[in-house]
């Protein structure tokens, strides 16, 4: 009998548009991944909810997704978060230090007030303008991934998200790609993220 080639594992860094589902198929006939990756046997390794967009890694390489998900490995997941009103300095700290979220209190984050906002590729949907309400970009590091934590976080604390870009997860970073786009990792990033934990 022949012998087949392995294939070895594929990493990608993928740039999630908004309103895309973090999956290949969708009974409803909603855009999903595959209207952006052909690449086979590759899965999202954690979730980008539809309304949330940038960084998504897929895989082929089931123990590095173990990785990248579990957070007992306490792997860095950067955000930048549009909220109603401005922040003040409790409201970060409540972030900082644990919101509880029904039975359990978030794990400690990083959360940081920007002074302008940050430079991102136009939304296909614009946020909704509020004349009298003011809104502020933060930028939040989480290591965790509770169902959509960070929305319900930053509601807990008075400031609703309105709009939510992952730009890192440990050392891997949106970088340039432009929403739709993907790159591959190579071994030396694959290497480093595991490192990084």
């Amino acid at each position: 009998m022949p012998v087949t080639a392995r294939r070895l594992p594929r990493t990608l860094a993928f740039h999630k548009p908004y309103d895309v589902l973090p999956c290949f198929t969708d009974p409803d006939g909603r855009d999903t991944l595959r209207q952006y990756i052909d690449v086979p046997d590759v899965y999202p390794a954690g979730r980008l909810d539809r309304d949330s967009e940038g960084l998504l890694l897929l895989t082929s390489d089931g123990a590095l997704a173990h990785h990248i998900t579990d957070p007992r490995h306490l792997l860095d997941k950067v955000y930048l978060v549009q909220v109603e009103r401005v922040p003040d300095a409790a409201a970060l700290e409540r972030l900082e230090t644990g919101v509880m979220l029904g039975e359990r209190r978030t794990r400690p984050a990083r959360a940081r007030l920007l002074r302008e906002p940050p430079h991102l590729p136009e939304r296909p949907v614009p946020i909704r303008f509020r004349k009298h309400v003011p809104t502020a970009w933060l930028e939040l590091t989480l290591r965790e991934g509770m169902n959509r934590q960070v929305r319900r976080m930053t509601a807990a604390v008075g400031h609703p998200t309105l709009r939510l870009v992952r730009i890192a997860i440990g050392p891997i970073t949106l970088g340039d790609l432009s929403p739709g786009q993907w790159r591959e990792l190579n071994k030396q990033e694959v290497a480093d993220m595991v490192r990084s934990a």
